[in-house]
Order: C-alpha cells, then structure tokens, then sequence
C-alpha cells in the first residue's frame, strides 16, 4: 500500500547498477485508504493490475523512443503486493514480459486461502495466547493450524500491534464492505463477540457477491512466462503454508511448473526491517532476491535453469554479516557477485 517509490532502494538501485530502465507505478490508488477507490468490491486492487499493464507498455514504448530500440528483455518484479502483480501480469499479459521475479506475493482466489481467512484466525486466538493461562496452549494451536508457523511465535505480537488487524479491516472493506454496514473498515482491535468484529470475519459463511469480488483478482497458476518466486518461511503476515506454498501448486496444476522456481528461504520474514531486531533469528531475503534476479537473467539470456526448487537453508556456521550479503539458492555457499 506504499507509493511507487518503496522500492526504490530494494529494487531499483539493484537494476539500475545492471543497465535496466526502472518504472514503478503507485497502482492507481495507494495508502491505507485505498478502498474507497472505485465503485464497486474489487474495483481498487483490480486496477492495479491495470495500471501495471498500462506502465509496463508506455515504459517499453518509451525506451524505445530514448534508445531508438526495443528494450531487450522486460522483467516484471515486486514484493508483497507487487509479488501478486507479478504473478498476475505473467498469467495474463505474458506477451509483455521476458520474466519475473515474485517475492513474497500475496495469493488471492475465490475458494481461498487468503488473508481474510487467516487474519481472523489471528485476531481471535492471539489476544487468549498471550494472556496467558487458560486456554493460551489452545490458542498457540489454533495460530499454527491457520498457518502461522511455530517457532514464530517471538514475532506475533509486533504483527498483531502493527500488520494483523490493518491489513484484515482495509482488504476486508475492500473485497467486503457489506459486512460493518456503514462502518469504513472496521472497529480497531475489536473484541471477539462485539458487532461486526473482524475477529469473528467468516469468508466461507458470506455471500457470494464477496467470492466473486475476489474473484477478479484471482490468481489461477497459468503463468506464460518463466517466474521465480521467494518467500520466508517465518512470515507471519502472509504465512508461507497458505500463501505460496498454495500458488506453487497451483502453478505445477496448472501444467507450467517447467516455467517455475520456487524457493522457500529459511529463516525469512515479511519485512527485512525486522532483522535488526532479531538478527540471530532472521536472514534477510533481499539478498535471496538479487541472486534470484541474477538466476532469472541466466535463465532468460542462456537458458541456464535455476537450480531447482526447494528451501534454501542457512549455511552452517553463518552469521547475520553473511547473511546480509549473500544468499545461494542452491544451498551450496556464497554465489558470488
């Protein structure tokens, strides 16, 4: 939900050092109130897709202007969000893109998982879990059986006070405005019980005019164009069990897993801001995410595949200075620069 230049230092200084032209779109709405866009369920976040494909063809037209050439290769990329655009544009605008790299995309479809089933999970149980006593063991259970992993249990209370109930109220009023009535996203840090608490949201048990708002955004895993994915297996805002672990399936279903590389990385949360606070817990996915864009380029300019997918562990003896530089997919060591 940021603007168009949070990637900036992530992603666009990486590229730009390689030689590519850079363009970034703020999605056609952004911030926290990004649902009151349109007219319709749906409608804001359906644009994003649009307004990518729109940026994505003026940038090809305009490097072809400046440079008097077609761009040699265009790669679609981004985090979060911009991993699911990601995913998007190479299942529906394939002809546009070389490749992608999706990192840590957000996974929507119509009969789920998405985060308005999870999130509520966690807004119900984790309050009862960090009480203590009574009913904190069944409470800790009921996160891990939602998909948040256990062993993550020292980053829930950071993503309760900051991502968990944001995130559920604004997508939820995005997708479902009908279920507060005239309330705008809810009752912050409703208790379970109270009138229309996103604590107690129930996706499967509403209409089904809110299955098929979501259904505009759905993925469906047909990708036509060559895609490496990352996520962390520590992520508790889009936890990798009903997140990606679900997409790549969803891509070998769909019969384009030669197209696919899927790396689960050890040790990676959501933001990487968080390894500061717990560097001998967390590695930092953004160097998993340069040396992935490197593999996309071999696979793109070679036809050297990528190592094949699976979790990319630790390596033995690795400290948090390493692992803030390098990360190999393949688990064999630094991958060099």
């Amino acid at each position: 939900n940021r603007e168009q230049y949070a990637n900036d230092r992530a992603i666009a200084d990486s590229v730009l050092s390689r030689g590519y032209a850079y363009a970034a779109t703020d999605k056609g709405n952004t911030g926290l109130a990004f649902h009151r866009d349109g007219r319709t369920p749906g409608d804001a976040i359906a644009e994003w897709n649009l307004r990518l494909t729109q940026l994505t063809r003026a940038a090809r037209a305009t490097v072809a202007r400046r440079y008097h050439r077609p761009p040699a290769r265009t790669v679609v990329t981004g985090m979060s969000n911009g991993g699911y655009l990601v995913r998007w544009q190479l299942e529906n605008h394939p002809e546009l893109y070389d490749g992608g790299v999706d990192w840590e995309g957000t996974l929507w479809r119509s009969d789920g998982p998405t985060l308005l089933d999870f999130l509520p999970e966690a807004l119900r149980h984790y309050p009862v879990y960090a009480a203590g006593g009574d009913g904190s063991r069944e409470a800790q259970e009921a996160l891990h059986a939602a998909g948040f992993p256990a062993g993550s249990e020292f980053l829930w209370p950071y993503h309760h006070q900051v991502y968990w109930d944001l995130t559920q109220r604004i997508y939820r009023e995005e997708l479902d405005p009908g279920f507060d009535g005239a309330t705008e996203a809810g009752t912050p840090y409703c208790t379970t019980g109270s009138p229309a608490c996103d604590a107690d949201y129930d996706y499967p048990a509403r209409p089904d005019e809110v299955r098929r708002a979501v259904a505009r955004i759905s993925l469906t895993g047909r990708i036509g164009k060559p895609l490496i994915t990352l996520h962390g297996t520590l992520d508790v805002l889009l936890p990798i069990s009903q997140d990606s672990d679900v997409y790549a399936r969803m891509v070998r279903d769909a019969g384009r897993g030669g197209l696919h590389r899927y790396y689960r990385v050890e040790g990676g949360t959501h933001a990487d801001a968080l390894v500061d606070l717990f560097p001998d817990r967390l590695r930092p996915l953004a160097p998993c995410y340069r040396t992935a864009f490197r593999a996309l380029e071999r696979w793109l300019g070679t036809g050297s595949r990528p190592p094949a997918s699976g979790t990319v562990g630790l390596p033995a003896g690795a400290d948090a200075a390493r692992t803030a530089d390098d990360c190999s997919l393949d688990g064999r060591g630094s991958p060099g620069r």
